[in-house]
């Protein structure tokens, strides 16, 4: 298993987006563009693939303990995180589904099956 593949992996069991990630390394002193991280989880036959080295996953992984536990000085729950990315990941993100069974009202409503409503009566 490459580095790669740990980040990828991380970043789908964790719910993190590429600017989260940087913001993560950000709290170890270690500065990296979104860019960069798109090249990490790419497949690796990708012309645009970037293998992660050991630094990089290095810091990464330190950032996300401070991320997710906090310091010495200012400890945090990592389950309060866990919990408000679960919660997020609940909510609905786009129209409401109508309720199984429930017609949904057309436009056209009243007109028979070969009306439109498009062409002209004469």
């Amino acid at each position: 298993m490459t580095n790669n593949d740990i980040l990828k992996k991380l970043r789908v069991a964790l719910m993190l987006r590429d600017d989260e990630i940087v913001d993560i390394l950000k709290l170890v002193d270690f500065r990296i563009s979104k860019s960069e991280i798109g090249a990490f989880c790419r497949k690796e036959g990708h012309p645009k693939y970037q293998p992660c080295g050991d630094q990089v996953l290095r810091n990464f992984l330190n950032g996300l303990v401070i991320h997710l536990r906090g310091t010495r000085e200012a400890p945090k729950d990592p389950k309060e995180f866990l919990a408000k990315k679960q919660q997020y990941m609940k909510t609905p993100k786009g129209p409401k589904a109508s309720p199984a069974g429930e017609k949904t009202k057309s436009k056209k409503e009243g007109l028979s099956p070969g009306e439109s409503g498009n062409h002209k009566k004469s």
